[in-house]
Parts: structure tokens; C-alpha cells; sequence
């Protein structure tokens, strides 16, 4: 999916900047390519990735989904968009905190499944997280929440993962293991990634570094 941003300025950012490398200017996003978002809080960051899954929609200019308007999607194109070509890993997580983890990626590969369980039950082991995946998330601590996170945006199928400071929590190692499942699995559905930070160097490949 390409993705085009002509002169987007999202709605709590108007006005509040004159020159930007990203708002009100005309980008291009394409897949396979790998963008690191960088910028300090309060610049955006989040914003830009929930225009494109579409859970933001305040924003003046066009964003343009394989050339589509997304002012013109209704609320069923959005919700076919999220389940088959954009995958989110939300600063927030959205876990269910009173299912277990296992519960959590089951009810993702229930509405759509591009993982077969043995797939991503064997990449739950190599982030250290199995032997947790029938407690309550609410009981997991937050970097452990995380890692059940990506587990689950990697289950289902797209062209995008968007990821929003996945690694705020994670240690060094936990990172190195992620961001070569996170290589293997993009390289092999040829997809595209835009992951967030505060500027901190992660050990992926980017192709492109977009500075908010």
C-alpha cells in the first residue's frame, strides 16, 4: 500500500510551527521500506501513525491510501484496512487486561490469521515470554505487555506494522531478538514499517529516519 501525506497538519498542531520536515509538506511511504519516526513528546509522533490506521481523523490536507482519499473511507473500509493492511503496536498496548496473553493474540488470529500458532508460539519463546502466556495481562509487567503486543500485531496479516515506542520498556537483548523477528517476518510479506521513538538507536535496518 502507498501512502501519501500532502500537507497534513494534524488538528492540535495547527498553527504551532512554520517550517516542518513532515507536516504540511508532501511525502511519500512506500513498502518495503523501514522509516524511523524520531522525535521528542508532544511533536506528533503517535499522531501521524493514527491518521494512518485511521483511529485520528482531525487533520487538515490529504492522506492518500493506494491513491484513495481517506476522507472518503467510512467506518467499515477503516476497520478492513486495520484487520488486512495496517498492523498497530499502540503506545498504550490496547491488551485486554483481564485475558490472558494467550487470549489476547488468540482473539487477533480469530478475526484474521497470517501466523499459524506454532509460528508465533515459537517466537513468543524467543522473546522469553511462553511461560507467561496463560496469566492475566494486567498481572504481566509493562515490558512484558509489550512483547505479548507485538506478538499480536505480527499474527494477523498487512502491508504496514506501525509501531509507537514498542521498545520504551525492553532491555538491549529483548530488543536485538525482536528487531530480527520484526526483519524476517517484514522481509517476508514485503511490507513496509514506520516505528516510533525518542530518538534511541534501534539494531534494524531502517531505510529512512522521518524527524518530527
Amino acid at each position: 500500500m502507498r501512502i501519501e501525506l500532502k500537507h497534513i497538519v494534524p488538528a492540535p498542531l495547527a498553527g504551532t510551527f512554520s517550517l516542518h520536515p513532515v507536516w504540511d509538506q508532501e511525502i511519500v511511504l512506500q513498502q518495503p521500506e523501514a522509516y524511523s519516526v524520531l522525535a521528542p513528546s508532544g511533536k506528533g509522533k503517535s499522531t501521524l501513525l493514527h491518521l494512518i490506521n485511521g483511529t485520528r481523523r482531525d487533520f487538515s490536507g490529504t492522506l492518500l491510501l493506494d491513491g484513495r482519499d481517506s476522507k472518503t473511507f467510512s467506518d467499515k473500509d477503516w476497520a478492513e484496512l486495520r484487520a488486512k493492511q495496517v498492523s498497530t503496536v499502540f503506545q498504550d498496548l490496547r491488551l485486554f487486561p483481564q485475558l490472558s496473553a494467550k487470549e489476547n493474540i488468540q482473539i487477533q488470529a480469530r478475526l484474521g490469521a497470517y501466523l499459524d500458532e506454532n509460528t508465533w508460539l515459537g517466537y513468543a519463546e524467543e522473546m522469553g515470554v511462553s511461560a507467561l502466556l496463560d496469566k492475566p495481562c494486567g498481572k504481566l509487567s509493562f515490558g512484558q505487555q509489550q512483547r505479548i503486543a507485538i506478538l499480536r500485531a505480527l499474527v494477523q496479516p498487512f502491508e504496514w506494522l506501525l509501531m509507537d515506542e514498542p521498545f520504551s520498556h525492553l532491555d538491549e537483548e529483548n530488543i536485538r531478538i525482536i528487531c530480527g523477528i520484526l526483519e524476517k517476518e517484514l522481509k517476508e510479506r514485503q511490507a513496509g514499517l514506520l516505528l516510533s521513538s525518542l530518538g534511541t538507536t534501534y539494531p534494524y535496518p531502517f531505510t529512512q529516519s522521518l524527524l518530527i
